[in-house]
């Protein structure tokens, strides 16, 4: 991946920027969907809606790839975890346990609620070290893999693993 937009990308309008970076904001898209296995939501819709709201600035200057990409990634989370939200709500039947007669006799928390547990401690996580929320966020909800990672960040792929080990214990603890 190439750390800058091309001129035409970085300068484009709206309506010339999207043909250009779709493929990769779909592939964005699809590692978040999958992430997630209960998203009703498609990569396509999800990828339209994320498309809206970075694309609202009548001129948005992008500084580089990781910049754009960065805020197309958490527009994305943002949807996702919203959408999540909204599936709670009491008046959209939030208060309703859903039963698969199988398994009835085991109790696991709903994958919603994994999300939004997920997003607390990634916003808690944001305010002590945000590069470590940007790596979970590209790594869990965007679906990159290392090499992907260290490219966009320019962080070498053997710290990324040291930091990882890290962060997942870190999340282990936030999230028990």
């Amino acid at each position: 991946m190439d750390e800058t937009l091309p001129p035409a990308k970085a300068d484009a309008g709206s309506s010339e920027l999207l043909p250009q970076v779709y493929d990769d904001l779909r592939k964005l898209a699809r590692g978040m969907v999958a992430a997630n296995a209960q998203q009703t939501l498609t990569a396509t819709a999800l990828v339209h809606e994320a498309w809206m709201r970075v694309s609202k600035d009548a001129a948005p200057r992008w500084e580089n790839r990781r910049h754009f990409f960065g805020a197309a990634a958490q527009a994305m989370r943002r949807i996702l975890i919203n959408r999540a939200r909204d599936k709670h709500r009491l008046k959209r039947g939030g208060n309703h346990e859903h039963v698969v007669l199988e398994d009835v006799e085991i109790a696991a928390p709903a994958p919603e609620e994994e999300l939004l547990a997920l997003d607390e401690a990634l916003e808690r996580l944001a305010k002590e070290d945000p590069f470590l929320a940007e790596v979970v966020g590209l790594r869990h909800f965007v679906g990159l893999k290392w090499h992907e990672i260290a490219e966009m960040t320019g962080v070498e792929e053997r710290e990324l693993h040291r930091q990882w080990t890290f962060v997942r214990a870190w999340l282990r603890t936030e999230l028990t």
